[in-house]
């Protein structure tokens, strides 16, 4: 949970679909901590069973926008092919802590809010990614190796728009005012309304003709 709008909607449809909630927010020492702030709200709104976040310092490997000092750019709409907001091997690392949680909890049902129609270009969102990652969980873990039961991998956004994502949480009663997907806010928090995320997000508003309720610095 990244206390970005798509994870506080795939955490609620799985909460709609009757599973129990348990979210993992990682703090890996990404620029924008405004998020992990936002995933804590998020994760009370929800009143979910429980709510963790674990400390892992990726600014130490670098080589992104958002772990090392390199600028966010800043176009107004999106570039082509992978931007330098991409972190190396990030959905594999969290998805693998996700992974170790859920074998301690007797879980054996993740979800993530991963998108491959609206996003940034992230290898890491496709669902060729999604369906390896989950043949690798039934492999790696002693639960699957001993039958105690199947892991699945559910990313419920995988082929919807940014508007349509939009749309299903309205539809659930989410309050997206409680969400942060900027990549380089301001000192006050305030999203910029540049960046990739903020161009995918305020996008999705538009075309479904609202008005997103933050409050952009421009």
């Amino acid at each position: 949970m990244s206390g970005g709008l798509d994870s506080y909607t795939a955490a609620r449809i799985a909460q709609a679909e009757g599973f129990v909630g348990y979210a993992l927010t990682v703090d890996y020492g990404q620029r924008h901590r405004r998020e992990i702030d936002s995933a804590r709200r998020v994760a009370r709104a929800l009143r979910l069973a429980g709510h963790k976040v674990l400390r892992v310092d990726l600014r130490a490997l670098g080589g992104s926008a958002l772990t090392d000092d390199v600028p966010v750019p800043k176009r107004g709409e999106l570039a082509a092919g992978i931007p330098v907001t991409y972190v190396p091997a990030r959905n594999t690392i969290l998805l693998s802590l996700g992974l170790a949680w859920a074998e301690v909890l007797g879980a054996f049902d993740i979800f993530l809010g991963v998108n491959a129609v609206d996003y940034s270009g992230y290898p890491d969102c496709r669902p060729e990614f999604v369906r390896a990652y989950e043949a690798l969980a039934n492999l790696a873990t002693r639960a699957a190796v001993e039958d105690q039961g199947i892991y699945a991998i559910h990313a419920p956004l995988i082929e919807l728009s940014k508007g349509e994502i939009i749309r299903r949480g309205l539809e659930l009663g989410l309050d997206y005012s409680l969400t942060h997907s900027c990549y380089d806010p301001d000192e006050q928090g305030r999203p910029c309304g540049r960046c990739d995320s903020c161009v995918l997000r305020r996008r999705g508003f538009a075309d479904l003709g609202l008005q997103d309720p933050l409050d952009y610095v421009e």
